[in-house]
């Protein structure tokens, strides 16, 4: 009988800690509810920019958009103290145009571009081997682009202040373009 009742309360403690969990993650916006890793291998949990406008972006150092990081820098250093957040997530799989390690990666950013904008480890964004916050990304019907594989480096998904993706724009569309400037700010204005 002992065996029985004390079956019954590790259910219960079970059942009250997974409840519990996932209470906590209907809280965090459904593209915030992931964990990555920096550049310098520690873990990130994305629920740290809820209530900022984030613009996340596939990265790479050798591309021919690559100079695009420089347009990053300029909005992060114009817009992060009104709540923009950039994160650059380094990925391999387009030419294999990011080869470094993270430790080259973050010394070419720094040196070549003066990145003080988020980095995060290297991932790929496509595939079977996609990390899950791309997995989720790619999934949705996001203007203007729409659903589906992340075509090229520099793809840029953006996200409103409760954490919903409002908008994806296309590698070549750059980061300080009118179309994204305007959605950025507009999107800073709205509390």
């Amino acid at each position: 009988m002992w065996r029985c009742v004390t079956a019954g309360l590790l259910a219960l403690g079970v059942l009250a800690m997974t409840t519990s969990v996932e209470a906590a993650d209907k809280d965090a916006p459904a593209a915030l509810n992931f964990t990555m890793k920096s550049l310098d291998g520690k873990p990130v949990d994305l629920k740290k920019y809820a209530g900022k406008v984030v613009l996340i972006v596939n990265v790479a150092s050798e591309c021919g958009l690559t100079p695009q990081y420089a347009d990053l820098q300029k909005l992060h250093e114009k817009y992060a103290e009104k709540g923009l957040a950039i994160l650059g997530v380094p990925c391999n799989q387009f030419g294999g145009q990011e080869p470094g390690t993270e430790k080259e990666i973050s010394a070419f950013c720094t040196q070549n571009y003066g990145v003080k904008f988020d980095m995060l480890a290297k991932v790929d964004v496509n595939g079977d081997g996609a990390c899950e916050l791309y997995k989720y990304l790619t999934a949705l019907e996001t203007e203007p682009k729409g659903a589906g594989k992340v075509s090229w480096n520099f793809e840029k998904f953006l996200l409103d202040r409760h954490g919903k993706v409002i908008a994806r724009f296309e590698p070549r569309t750059k980061p300080t373009s009118e179309t994204v400037v305007e959605m950025i700010e507009r999107e800073l204005e709205s509390k």
